[in-house]
């Protein structure tokens, strides 16, 4: 696909059950740049202490952002498994406030990527950051 908006269209039609309890949504692709955004808005219900929201929560927020910029850039990848995630909690992650989640290839193989995400609030504020090695398989040729 080259029409960008089509292509997200297609990513967030298949995007798997937890990423929409979450309230995400693919909002912007930079195929150049290897990098796929995720707006969420997390319910309540996925929170603690009131509203915050748990960590492994905001992890699979960010290991979503990352997987799909691989997805998003390379269509002969059929599956990202994560040989290793490390989570920064740099500030609360609020539940039912807009977060925006950015992630990008950093570097990537046949069959190993290098991947990073970070998560801001709607004022910008730096919530959580990632690092990511994963393994990839791919389609058939």
């Amino acid at each position: 696909m080259t029409d960008s908006r089509a292509h997200i269209e297609a990513l967030n039609a298949r995007a798997p059950d937890f990423i929409k309890l979450l309230g995400g949504k693919i909002i912007e692709l930079d195929l150049g740049a290897q990098e796929a955004v995720f707006a969420f808005t997390v319910p309540l219900d996925f929170c603690h202490s009131g509203n915050v929201v748990q960590g492994g929560f905001v992890t699979a927020m960010l290991d979503a952002a990352m997987s799909h910029a691989l997805f998003a850039t390379d269509e002969t990848i059929s599956n990202v498994a994560s040989l290793d995630i490390t989570t920064q909690f740099i500030s609360a992650c609020l539940g039912n406030h807009p977060l925006r989640a950015t992630g990008r290839v950093k570097k990537s193989t046949f069959r190993t990527a290098f991947l990073e995400a970070e998560i801001r609030d709607q004022s910008g504020e730096l919530i959580a950051t990632a690092q990511s090695v994963a393994k990839l398989s791919r389609h058939p040729s």
